[in-house]
């Protein structure tokens, strides 16, 4: 099958030029459909800019990016943003922006609310809902659109534990519901190594801007491994990263 995704030395500098910020430094990377694939470092090394390079948000200053043409991709944000209209209304403007009619737009936000167990607030003002809910909104609004890639910056960092349980396992239930008959291709940042066990088969570490490891999840944490070849990724999983 065709890659989703193929980076090939991808750059991106963000400011002017003399004083511009790498973000992204000669990244080569190619992700297969039905992957799912965990981007993790310290803050600053790279992984929401590498995310919005998948999602066509950024551009790339270098190299080349090339992703799969008819690939649905849909983005979720670390702090979703909500529009101040009903719960419900929110799901159905990306379904009516697509070009489904208004009325089938609110039945397939309403099944879609079916589906994160919140259909019983779908009148309520999204903006009045609590950190964990609105995730789960936020959830509900991409799956509504039946997204092949599915790409998370943080989607559970703000929330309190038993918040950030809920919109795992939603997360886990999305990326293991066939798309079209084809697995969901998932690609997350996270700071939490054990949401990373639980959701990635491949994980891939960011230092400054660099890719300096990319492996099976299992592999990322074989302690000795890192340490014959992955030194910098083994000083993160320690916690010890300077």
């Amino acid at each position: 099958m065709k890659p989703v995704f193929r980076l090939s030395g991808a750059s991106v500098h963000f400011g002017p030029v003399g004083s511009a910020v790498q973000a992204l430094s000669e990244v080569t990377l190619t992700i297969a459909p039905g992957e799912r694939v965990a981007l993790v470092g310290a803050n600053g090394c790279g992984k929401s800019t590498l995310l919005r390079l998948l999602h066509g948000l950024a551009q790339a200053t270098a190299g080349q990016v090339q992703s799969a043409p008819a690939a649905r991709q849909a983005m979720l944000f670390q702090r979703p943003h909500l529009l101040r209209l009903s719960v419900q209304s929110n799901i159905a403007l990306g379904l009516w922006l697509r070009g489904a009619a208004w009325r089938e737009a609110r039945r397939g936000a309403l099944a879609a609310l079916e589906r994160v167990g919140l259909a019983a607030l779908a009148q309520r003002n999204a903006r009045k809902l609590s950190g964990g809910q609105q995730q789960r909104v936020a959830l509900a609004r991409a799956w509504a659109l039946a997204p092949e890639v599915l790409l998370l910056d943080e989607p559970t960092a703000s929330l309190d534990p038993h918040a950030k349980r809920e919109v795992e396992a939603l997360i886990g239930e999305f990326s293991n519901s066939p798309a079209d008959s084809a697995a969901m291709t998932l690609v997350f940042a996270s700071h939490n190594l054990g949401q990373v066990k639980r959701l990635a088969s491949r994980v891939i570490y960011l230092e400054q801007g660099r890719v300096l490891a990319d492996l099976p999840v299992a592999d990322f944490f074989d302690d000795a491994l890192l340490q014959r070849q992955y030194p910098a990724a083994q000083l993160f999983v320690n916690g010890e990263l300077v």
